[in-house]
C-alpha cells in the first residue's frame, strides 16, 4: 500500500525515483517494496553509489572471484559488476517502464567521470553501457561538460537515451535542451523512432545552497543571512521555466508531432546539507508537473513520514527567483562563479569516487585471489 505523502507527489506529476543502487537493495526486495510502498518509479546511480555498496558486505565476493580468476582487469571487473547490478534493477523496473511507455521505469548508469572532458571517449563509452546493460530501459549518464554537450546530441541520435547529469547553471541547462532536440533531429533524419528516445536533465539543487550559504555567511550581513537557503529552489525554478519555454517552442512542436518526449526536469542534488533546513526542503518546495526528484532513501523516508505536499510550489515562483538571483550578485555572490566552480567540484568528486572504487575493488580482488 503506498504512503500517502509519496503517493500526494505522484499525484501532482512529479515521479519519484531513487537515488542509490547496490545488490543488497536488489536481492532482499528492498527497490521491489519502494516500488509499492513508497511510489519509487526509476532510480540512479553514480561512482559514489557504487563505491559505497562494493565497499560493504559480501555480496560480490563470488563475481569479484570468478572475475579475478578469469583474468580480469580492476577496469572490467568494475564494470561487469555495475552494468550487472543495473541491469537486474532494469529488470525490476521493466514493469513501470512498460506501463509508462518509457517515461519511467528508468536506472541510469555513468559513464567513467575520467572522460568528462573527452567527447569522442565519453560517445563511446555511452554506446558500450548501452549494449553491456542490454535493458531498453536504461538511461545512459553523461555529464553537462562543454565536452558532453556534442557527446549527448551523438548519444540521443544513435536512438540511446540519456540522463543528463551534474547541470548547475541556467545557461547550461538551455544548452543540454538545445543538444538533446539535435540529436533528435538527428535521429529523426536517419529514420529513426523518435517516440522510443527519452531523457532527463538533472539539475543539481543542494550544492547550490552549500556553496552560496558559505559565500553570504563571509559577507556576514543580516541582509545576506536572510538570502540563506533560497538560491538552490531558485535555480530550480528559473530552470523548470526554462524548460516550459524551450518545449512550447515550434522547433519542439515538429519533433512532438513525429513523436518525441520532451526531455524532463530531474531534481538532483535533494538531500538537505543544512540541518537548519528542513529535510524535505528540496521535494516539498519543487513541486511541478513532468519532473522526476531523485532521492536517497534517507530523504525518501523523511518525504514519506512528514513531507508536506502542498501542490505546485514552482511555477509561481519565478519573479520572486529572478529577484533573489539579482539580489545576490547585488551584495557580492558571483553566480556565474559559483556555478563554474560547481561543476568543476562535481566532475572532481566523481572522479575521486571513482579512484576510490578501482582502489576498493582492487584490495577485494587481492583478497579472493590469495
Amino acid at each position: 500500500m503506498s504512503n500517502p505523502n509519496t503517493q500526494a507527489l505522484s499525484d501532482a506529476g512529479v515521479s519519484i525515483w531513487l537515488d542509490d543502487l547496490s545488490r543488497e537493495l536488489i536481492e532482499t526486495g528492498e527497490i521491489a517494496q519502494l516500488v509499492e510502498e513508497r511510489n519509487v518509479v526509476g532510480l540512479t546511480s553514480n561512482p559514489s553509489i557504487f563505491q559505497a555498496a562494493l565497499s560493504k558486505g559480501d555480496r560480490y565476493n563470488k563475481d569479484l572471484a570468478a572475475l579475478t580468476a578469469a583474468g580480469k582487469d580492476v577496469e572490467e571487473v568494475v564494470f561487469e559488476l555495475t552494468t550487472s547490478d543495473v541491469r537486474e534493477a532494469c529488470d525490476i523496473f521493466l514493469p513501470i517502464y512498460e506501463s509508462t511507455k518509457g517515461v519511467d521505469g528508468r536506472v541510469s548508469i555513468e559513464v567513467d567521470p575520467r572522460l568528462a572532458h573527452d567527447t569522442d571517449e565519453t560517445i563511446a563509452q555511452a554506446k558500450q553501457l548501452h549494449d553491456a546493460v542490454g535493458r531498453e530501459n536504461v538511461l545512459i549518464k553523461i555529464p553537462a561538460t562543454r565536452a558532453g554537450l556534442p557527446a549527448i546530441t551523438a548519444t540521443i541520435a544513435e536512438g540511446i537515451s540519456v540522463n543528463v547529469t551534474l547541470i548547475f547553471s541556467l545557461e547550461r541547462y538551455r544548452a543540454v535542451m538545445n543538444a538533446y532536440l539535435e540529436g533528435l533531429e538527428k535521429a529523426h533524419a536517419a529514420g529513426k523512432d523518435l517516440s522510443t528516445i527519452h531523457s532527463v536533465a538533472s539539475f543539481f539543487v543542494s550544492r547550490v545552497d552549500t556553496e552560496i550559504d558559505k559565500r553570504l555567511d563571509a559577507i556576514g550581513t543580516s541582509e545576506a543571512r536572510g538570502l540563506k537557503g533560497k538560491a538552490g529552489l531558485a535555480n530550480a525554478r528559473l530552470a523548470y521555466q526554462a524548460f516550459e519555454e524551450v518545449f512550447s517552442t515550434p522547433r519542439w512542436g515538429s519533433l512532438a508531432d513525429e513523436g518525441a518526449n520532451p526531455q524532463r526536469p530531474l531534481w538532483a542534488s535533494t538531500g538537505v546539507k543544512d540541518p537548519a533546513y528542513p529535510d524535505t526542503l528540496y521535494v516539498t518546495e519543487l513541486v511541478a508537473a513532468d519532473v522526476v526528484n531523485t532521492m536517497p532513501g534517507k530523504t525518501l523516508e523523511a518525504t514519506a513520514d512528514h513531507g508536506d505536499i502542498h501542490g505546485d510550489t514552482v511555477t509561481g515562483g519565478y519573479e520572486l527567483a529572478s529577484n533573489l538571483l539579482d539580489d545576490l550578485e547585488r551584495i557580492g555572490v558571483s553566480y556565474t562563479e559559483v556555478v563554474e566552480l560547481l561543476e568543476e567540484e562535481g566532475v572532481d568528486k566523481f572522479e575521486k569516487a571513482w579512484g576510490e572504487l578501482l582502489d576498493g575493488v582492487k584490495a577485494e580482488m587481492a583478497k579472493v585471489s590469495a
